[in-house]
């Protein structure tokens, strides 16, 4: 009998006690506590406003293409870039700036040579006016006699002295770069040497220096 009544009390007891846990509201306290420790990562999704990319996803959008896809949009950038660069070039050649000279003018050597030959008189400046001179004397004149055998003589005759001239000055504008530089690069005497034959008006890079002027 005693043993009835307390398994009873007992068996009541564990019913209201799983009746009151079943009935009873969850306590606010542990809901948000298993709340963070459930959702931490849906709070860092919703700060960044997207889910983190896979290392595929962002090895692909790491990678860009060689071509690209809008190839009318190409060629206008690459034909402004030209642009810019021809204008860029065309002000050094006025200027005389290094850095955006075209290859053939760009070294130390090279702007020596230029200013030795600019700060200089050179016969070869005038062959090509005196040259135009002939050919128009030649169609004033008459085809016969002995005025085109003395125009033609005297311009071989210049042409002789321009000639002497060049090559005095490739040699002594050799000594000088060797002096200076230690060393002749490739090339430098020849460039200077067609320099001077060209007026000096019409030569680029423009002459950075005056008659007389010579470079140190």
């Amino acid at each position: 009998m005693c043993q009835r009544s307390r398994q009873g009390a007992v068996s009541g007891y564990s019913v209201r006690v799983f009746g009151r846990k079943k009935d009873q509201a969850p306590d606010p306290q542990l809901t948000a506590a298993s709340s963070e420790q459930i959702s931490p990562s849906r709070d860092a999704q919703s700060a960044k406003g997207v889910p983190t990319p896979s290392r595929k996803d962002q090895e692909a959008a790491r990678k860009r293409p060689l071509v690209p896809n809008d190839r009318a949009a190409a060629k206008v950038a690459a034909r402004d870039a030209r642009r810019d660069e021809q204008a860029r070039m065309r002000r050094a050649l006025d200027t005389g700036e290094e850095r955006f000279l075209p290859l053939r003018d760009k070294g130390p050597q090279k702007r020596y040579a230029r200013d030795y030959v600019d700060a200089r008189f050179s016969l070869g400046e005038y062959v090509m006016f005196a040259a135009l001179g002939i050919v128009l004397l030649t169609l004033v004149l008459p085809p016969t006699g002995n005025a085109s055998i003395i125009l033609f003589a005297a311009f071989w005759v210049m042409v002789a002295f321009v000639a002497i001239d060049v090559w005095f000055m490739g040699r002594k504008l050799k000594r000088l770069i060797a002096t200076k530089f230690g060393s002749v690069d490739s090339g430098v005497i020849w460039y200077g040497c067609m320099r001077s034959m060209q007026f000096r008006r019409l030569r680029l890079p423009k002459p950075m220096v005056r008659r007389g002027e010579w470079p140190s």
